[in-house]
């Protein structure tokens, strides 16, 4: 079982495969599959990571707070790219340049992350605790939402307090609308 960061670090790398997928498909409709593909891992990865990563983050690193708002802060941004993404016709020009909005706000995020905070996490943060970390996200990634919801609180409690029912209703949506499941 990998520890947290390199499991958050394997979840960037599978959303830069789909990246590069998505850049190389040509057809309209294997875009938007693979938008959707990448809008469900990037919606679970944030998600998790709100839910359990953060609130490690700010009590273990120096500037934890701000380190976390800001964080958050770039998640809403893509949520709300992502939400205009969800369920847009790949044909639309605009479906596009938010794919390139979003593929650029993502790269930047993990960049900061991997190079800034997962260091200074590693550095505060025993093995063991990682290692639990690693497998709570784990866990989370299967019972989160799989669709963008700007609107819906960022911050504990009330965002794990509220996922589960907004993760069965996404759920239960996908499976009617044949949307790509994770």
């Amino acid at each position: 079982m990998a520890d947290v960061i390199e499991l958050l670090e394997h979840d960037h790398r599978e959303v830069e495969q789909m990246f590069t997928e998505y850049e190389q498909a040509t057809d309209p409709q294997q875009r938007r599959t693979i938008a959707d593909k990448i809008i469900v891992e990037l919606v679970r990865h944030s998600e998790a990571e709100e839910q359990a990563v953060y609130p490690m983050i700010r009590s273990h690193i120096e500037n934890g707070d701000a380190i976390v708002e800001h964080e958050i802060d770039e998640h809403s941004q893509a949520e709300r790219l992502m939400k205009e993404l969800d369920g847009m016709d790949p044909g639309n020009p605009e479906f596009g340049i938010l794919m390139q909005q979003l593929m650029t706000s993502i790269k930047e995020h993990v960049a900061e992350e991997e190079n800034v905070v997962f260091p200074q996490f590693r550095q505060t943060v025993s093995a063991a605790e990682l290692d639990k970390l690693g497998e709570t996200v784990q866990a989370l990634k299967k019972i989160v939402p799989t669709h963008p919801h700007p609107m819906a609180p960022d911050h504990p409690p009330f965002n794990a307090l509220l996922a589960p029912g907004t993760a069965l209703v996404d759920r239960v949506r996908d499976l009617l609308t044949g949307r790509a499941k994770q």
